[in-house]
């Protein structure tokens, strides 16, 4: 025996809706997923959450589907849906915290006085600034701007080799600097890489 059922119209308008947008989410997902994960790995460095984090996302687009007017801003509502997500998860995320008898830092070395890094500081400008120009431009490239060798010869259009021997006779030049010399008594680096820190 077969039961009639009534629906009204919107039901069944509803109804043809939803089938409608089966294909339409489908077909956006095949053509986007590629680009959206790559959206979803910048925002976690698991690949794995990566995919959650994606498949979330998805789902809350496909429960709004229907809300959605603008079918072109859909990137866009899946990113804020991905950033909304993971912003939700970074909350939510637990952090353990033990009591335990001892640090668990490891003993480093005892901070710097900040008046003697600074006096260190001053004496090697002072000492660089005794340099001829062309190797204060270099020391001044290689450790406080941190330039390669190469891209400090690019930059003062000189060959490799010509950085190399300036910069060593520079470095020279400070470790024989009578200003400089009670630092480099009391660490073994040379003074010019201490400062440069």
């Amino acid at each position: 025996m077969t039961t009639l059922v009534c629906t009204s119209a919107s039901d069944a308008a509803t109804r043809a809706t939803r089938t409608r947008s089966y294909p339409s989410f489908s077909s956006y997902v095949k053509a986007r997923q590629p680009v959206l994960l790559r959206t979803a790995r910048s925002l976690t460095a698991n690949p794995s959450d990566a995919e959650d984090l994606l498949q979330t996302a998805l789902t809350k687009t496909y429960v709004a589907w229907d809300r959605i007017e603008d079918h072109r801003a859909l990137d866009g509502y899946v990113r804020r849906a991905l950033l909304n997500t993971r912003t939700s998860q970074w909350r939510k995320r637990k952090v353990d915290e033990f009591a335990c008898e001892e640090l668990p830092e490891p003993e480093g070395l005892p901070a710097a006085d900040p008046a003697e890094q600074q006096a260190l500081h001053d004496a090697m400008w002072r000492a660089i600034t005794k340099l001829p120009a062309r190797q204060r431009a270099m020391v001044v490239l290689r450790y406080y701007e941190d330039l390669s060798e190469a891209q400090t010869a690019e930059v003062l259009g000189v060959s490799v080799g010509t950085v190399k021997s300036a910069v060593s006779r520079a470095l020279g030049k400070l470790r024989e600097d009578p200003e400089l010399i009670p630092v480099r008594q009391e660490t073994p680096r040379p003074a010019a890489e201490q400062a440069v820190g």
